[in-house]
Formats: C-alpha cells, structure tokens, sequence
C-alpha cells in the first residue's frame, strides 16, 4: 500500500549527524510540540511536557548531561520529552474542553475522573508506566512530525536523567523519558538499517 503518511515511517532515520548552522524559530518549534500532543494517552490523561534547549549555553550543558552526544548541541534543537506523574491530578482540565463541546456531560465528566484517580492515585509504579509510555508516543509523533517538515531527527535515551531533572529544574512529578535532537540533517549520518522481517515479530492468533 502506498500513502505519504507510509512513506515518512519508511523514509525516517535516527539522525546523529546534524547542521550546526541550521536554526527553528520559535513558531516551527510551537509547531513540533502541537503534533508531538496529539498523540494518544491512556484516559486523554496527556501526561507530558516538552522543554526545547535551543540556546548554545543550555545545549551544552544538555550535552554534557548527555555523555557528550555531540547532536546535542550541533541540531537546531533538542527536545527533553517529559512523562508527568500523578497524572489524575490534571485530568479533569484535560478532559474539560470535551464536555464543553457537547460530547459527554458533567456524570460522565466526574465519573471519568472518578475512575481515573482510582487507577493512578497512590500507585507510584502504574504512574511512572503510565509516564514513559504516554512521553514515549509524544516523542514518536515529535519525530513522525519533524520527518513530514523536512527535518532530521535523532532520540537518545543515554543521559543523565537526575542531573537532567536538576539543571532544567523538572519537578518532582515530572521524569525525563527521552532527549529528541531535531534539525537538519548533515553529511555522515548512515542509512536507513534493515528491519526485521513481519514473521520474526508477528504472531496472529
């Protein structure tokens, strides 16, 4: 089958090597963030934050955070991609704007958040689950985004995720899942690797 939206999911590599002279202005970055939040999340819980380090000051501390991955600091932007914990603390704002438009009313409102503060509420294990998938979907839209507006992008999970929350001063509820350095793209970077074949990883049963 043959579909734009197919071939950006072919097309896309994990960029490493990036121009250092390529600059995103503010509107392209609000941009990037506004596909990366319309990923799906459990319960609409939308349990995620984004902090762009576009500065050369903040990006190199970002890179040394980040065992000196030199697209760091060489892309436009590099993207901390937050999961947020106890995500039933803001479920209620998040789902607001659908009873306003008529789709469900307030029973259905309250019992949702009902049931959602009952799944998450005092069960630190589920929220930090909940928080690195929920980030990790944002992060993939990020990318699926940045391919579609000519854009190289490349996600690292090696970094200090400690220093990381201090320097860029996340709160306690918020953990950092996944760096997302975006840009354009610079010689040197390596093809698209192989995938393994659909009957190595499906079974239908």
């Amino acid at each position: 089958m043959n579909h734009p939206a197919l071939d950006l999911i072919r097309q896309r590599v994990s960029a490493n090597q990036f121009d250092p002279t390529h600059t995103l202005d503010d509107a392209t970055i609000r941009e990037l963030i506004f596909y990366a939040g319309e990923a799906p999340s459990c319960y609409n819980l939308q349990n995620w934050r984004f902090i762009a380090v576009r500065s050369a000051a903040r990006k190199r501390a970002l890179m040394a955070l980040s065992y000196d991955q030199e697209k760091v600091v060489d892309a436009a932007v590099t993207v901390i991609v937050c999961g947020v914990l106890e995500p039933e603390r803001g479920i209620r704002a998040a789902m607001q704007p659908f009873h306003d438009d008529g789709h469900i009313d307030r029973e259905v409102l309250d019992q949702w958040v009902e049931e959602t503060t009952a799944a998450y509420r005092d069960k630190p294990g589920k929220q930090r689950d909940e928080a690195i998938r929920s980030a990790s979907l944002a992060a993939m839209n990020l990318m699926f985004a940045a391919q579609a507006m000519g854009l190289a992008s490349g996600p690292m999970g090696g970094f200090d995720a400690a220093g990381v929350s201090a320097d860029f001063g996340l709160a306690a509820t918020e953990i950092p899942v996944m760096l997302v350095s975006v840009g354009r793209a610079a010689p040197g970077n390596w093809p698209r690797k192989r995938r393994l074949a659909v009957d190595q990883v499906l079974s239908i049963v």
